[in-house]
């Protein structure tokens, strides 16, 4: 892996029955087409780098119909009466802005779609398998692949796996956050550039700081003083695709055309478990102790785990409580 360069795809050809034309996209595809959406990911390059290190792949999902412009915009209408599934954003001034900062909510989901050629939006349509049964065969399909390349849970648990399609306006910047779930991350039109760090850039305090919280949402973390050697910078269009570790930082922007990507997400049990030995270890930290990474000790991870699973939703519960009598 070449970090601190930018990363190539290598043109490697179509595998048998997993190309696509635009021609193919003006056809219905059936439930059997859907289901032959694939990722094509070296089994020797997953091995190595995944959940550890940013990799490339290809795939074929730009070929299918379900994520055409005209098939999303009637997707979108099907996302009314349900806010908390989608997220409407202007761009951010800079890679390195305060994620919360940018504007956002300020245009229907309906009329964000419509803006996406005369401003600078980003749509994000969260969870479309509930909505659309075309995107639950898309991810079921994809997930076992992954789950074949993994060989399995390997005795953990699946607590969350869920999509999410990202519609963005040309010359958009979506800043610098990372996110605690392991990412597969597929480009469908337009051209997008990914800037993404390997989760060691990120320090253990950092980290312990977001766990505490107890969250499943993005974190924010600043851009300024990160290590050039851990960043993979990849430039994505139709077909090519990257995976994205856990806490994996990174920035994106878009190019002189709208964009369409495709990503799915997943945590197990023992991702889960990892953050609450983080979130444990914050509190070993403010005594003045040096606690040791997840992973390192087993047996005292579980111990720590166990004991945050009751406080963190004590933790965010008197938070919110403490929220609302400052606001009254």
């Amino acid at each position: 892996m070449n970090t601190g360069q930018h990363t190539a795809f290598g043109d490697r050809p179509a595998i048998a029955g997993q190309g696509g034309t635009h021609s193919d996209r003006a056809r219905p595809q059936s439930a059997r087409e859907l289901t032959s959406a694939h990722l094509n990911i070296e089994r020797a390059e997953f091995e190595r780098h995944f959940d550890r290190e940013p990799f490339a792949f290809t795939h074929n999902l730009h070929a299918l119909d379900a994520f055409g412009f005209d098939s999303l915009t009637a997707l979108a209408r099907k996302y009314a009466g349900h806010p908390r599934d989608f997220f409407v954003s202007a761009s951010a001034p800079a890679a390195d802005s305060d994620f919360f900062s940018v504007p956002h909510g300020h245009h229907p989901l309906e009329e964000a779609m419509a803006r996406l050629d005369s401003s600078a939006v980003r749509v994000l349509l969260k969870r479309p398998e509930d909505h659309d049964p075309r995107f639950r065969a898309i991810l079921d399909r994809l997930f076992a692949q992954v789950l074949d390349l993994r060989g399995g849970l390997r005795g953990e648990k699946l607590v969350r796996l869920e999509s999410a399609v990202f519609i963005t306006s040309a010359s958009a910047t979506t800043p610098f956050h990372f996110d605690p779930e392991i990412a597969f991350f597929s480009q469908i039109e337009g051209e997008k550039i990914y800037h993404m760090y390997a989760p060691a850039v990120l320090g253990e305090p950092e980290l312990e700081k977001f766990y505490l919280q107890g969250l499943v949402s993005i974190g924010q973390v600043p851009l300024h003083g990160r290590d050039p050697r851990h960043e993979h910078v990849f430039a994505l269009r139709p077909g090519k695709g990257m995976h994205q570790p856990q806490n994996s930082p990174h920035w994106v922007e878009t190019r002189a055309e709208r964009s369409i990507s495709y990503s799915f997400v997943f945590e197990t049990d023992a991702t889960r478990a990892a953050g609450r030995t983080r979130a444990f270890n914050y509190y070993l930290r403010k005594v003045g102790l040096e606690p040791q990474h997840p992973g390192a000790h087993p047996a005292r991870d579980a111990f720590k785990a166990g004991s945050m699973r009751a406080l963190i939703p004590i933790r965010r519960r008197a938070g919110q409580l403490l929220k609302k009598l400052r606001h009254g």
